[in-house]
């Protein structure tokens, strides 16, 4: 028989053996509860597929192709779903006649700054003071907004010229066609120009005077592009999280060196730094700010400023190249307007110079960034529920969200690819949003019901890019340099469009799988 120091011991094993092992349960059914493995479905909610894999749910096909899986998911579910991606779940609406559902929620409902403010963090490192949207929002209204974008435009211009016509006249251009991708010649262009515009320009000294900085602008700006563009590619696997190790090297290198090349202190010796930066950099510090979290920030806004529109340079120009009628068009628009306006672009003439006033003239231009933009801009906008809520569909049923959860609208497959709100979706149409009298069109239908959101590449509601007019006109005024100055064609004219990058979904302006060769030159 046992002795009663043995039976002592068996129960005090026992005893200890029990409360660990009622802990390892309790991790494990905690855990299986962050994996989702015990959410279910409830009445009145969307209908909910969490996919075939705990926690990553369907994140591995969302993120290989956005659109095919929403499509997808649309055909089986219909105009509202809630989906697992990566540990949160995603309800989407698919119905353009009930964004207003997300895009007029209150903020206490619906917040797109929580989303925001992890995602900054883990892309640029930095960390946000309390209200940094407002006063993001605040300073673009006034600087890039109204008298502002006045200010701003003719920062652009004088950049587009330092970059694009410096030549002119020099006879350079007897060396005949110089030949580039048109995606890089594009984004290059656009990019350094609007990063000159917003923070400003070498400083001349006495010695070595003005061309000798602007030089140094074209040489300096040239060199950051490239590095932008690094970081650029890794953008979409460094959103995600999922860059591998050499990659979150250099993603780390890319980040110290853009802190350092934007620093505050580096960029206050410049000249002709915009209101924009300034005051943005300035209201963090009076706010007690860290200097290097302000370092981090210049960082942030040179992307959010400058990562989608060298991009959308690139697709504009090439659905004009593609379409004759639509280059007739617009390249007809822009001699009027120049002509309305007593300039002409002649050799040993003045450089034309494009004001915000000329650029609000330009309905057939507008049109055509509009169109372009429809087909070749695809963010995900995205907002965390504060609060369990309920979302009215435009047919009048209501579905109830779960605090924790995100709601979220993909404008390029709900709306912008839509064949009824847009016919032939897939086609160019340069003058489609413009009426039979030539002024621009804004009614759409579906359903016969008009269609408040048609497109929606900036966003909507009180998160739409404010920051939309300026880029509009940097795209606006490339154009007019490139039609005005120069002449180009594509090396192959039968070379099909290219596709899109899927693996960039939900991040703003799509890429183009691959380059464009096309060839260049001054007129004069």
């Amino acid at each position: 028989m046992p002795s009663v120091v043995q039976r002592f011991r068996k129960r005090t094993d026992m005893g200890l053996i029990l409360p660990v092992l009622l802990a390892l349960l309790l991790s494990v059914l905690g855990g299986l509860y962050l994996l989702g493995a015990f959410r279910r479905h409830r009445p009145d909610e969307p209908p909910l597929d969490k996919g075939p894999l705990p926690w990553l749910g369907h994140v591995l096909e969302f993120r290989r192709d956005t659109t095919k899986f929403l499509e997808r998911m649309k055909k089986k579910h219909g105009d509202i779903f809630t989906v697992l991606l990566g540990g949160f779940y995603f309800t989407f609406i698919m119905d353009p006649l009930s964004f207003g559902s997300v895009v007029k929620e209150a903020r206490a409902k619906l917040d797109f700054n929580k989303f925001a403010k992890h995602l900054v963090q883990r892309v640029f490192g930095y960390y946000s003071l309390e209200g940094d949207h407002k006063f993001l929002q605040m300073y673009s209204n006034k600087h890039l907004m109204g008298d502002g974008l006045v200010v701003m435009t003719q920062a652009m211009m004088s950049n587009l010229q330092n970059l694009m016509l410096h030549s002119v006249g020099s006879g350079d251009h007897q060396n005949g066609w110089q030949e580039d991708g048109l995606f890089k010649y594009s984004y290059n262009i656009v990019f350094r120009a609007g990063y000159l515009a917003l923070f400003g320009n070498k400083t001349p000294t006495q010695a070595e005077g003005l061309e000798k900085a602007k030089e140094a602008d074209r040489l300096e700006s040239d060199e950051l592009f490239h590095e932008f563009r690094k970081y650029d590619q890794l953008f979409p696997n460094l959103a995600y999280g999922v860059l591998g190790p050499s990659e979150k090297m250099e993603a780390e290198r890319l980040k110290r060196l853009f802190w350092n090349i934007l620093s505050v202190q580096k960029v206050s010796t410049r000249d002709n730094i915009s209101g924009w930066v300034l005051d943005q950099q300035q209201v963090r510090a009076e706010r007690g700010m860290e200097e290097s979290m302000q370092d981090r920030f210049m960082f942030l806004l040179l992307w959010a400023s400058q990562g989608n529109t060298g991009p959308s340079a690139f697709w504009l120009l090439l659905f004009l190249m593609k379409h004759p009628e639509a280059m007739k068009a617009v390249r007809t628009e822009v001699e009027q307007v120049l002509q309305e306006t007593g300039q002409e672009v002649k050799r040993g003439g003045p450089l034309i110079d494009l004001t915000r006033d000329m650029l609000l003239k330009t309905p057939v231009l507008d049109s055509t960034v509009e169109e372009t933009l429809r087909l070749t801009a695809a963010p995900v906008l995205t907002r965390a529920v504060i609060q369990d809520m309920a979302l009215k569909m435009s047919d009048g049923r209501e579905y109830n969200v779960r605090e924790g959860d995100r709601v979220a609208l993909f404008p390029y497959t709900a709306v912008h690819m839509d064949p009824e709100v847009h016919p032939d979706p897939a086609i160019f149409k340069y003058d489609r949003f413009l009426t039979s009298d030539g002024v621009r069109k804004t009614d759409f239908y579906k359903y016969g019901r008009k269609v408040k959101y048609y497109t929606m590449p900036w966003g909507a509601g009180v998160t739409m890019c404010p920051g939309r007019f300026f880029a509009t006109n940097e795209l606006k005024q490339f154009i007019f340099l490139l039609l005005s100055y120069f002449d180009f064609e594509l090396k192959d004219p039968d070379e099909k469009m290219p596709d899109i990058d899927v693996r960039r979904w939900g991040f703003g302006s799509m890429q183009p799988t691959h380059d464009i060769p096309f060839r260049y030159r001054l007129k004069f």
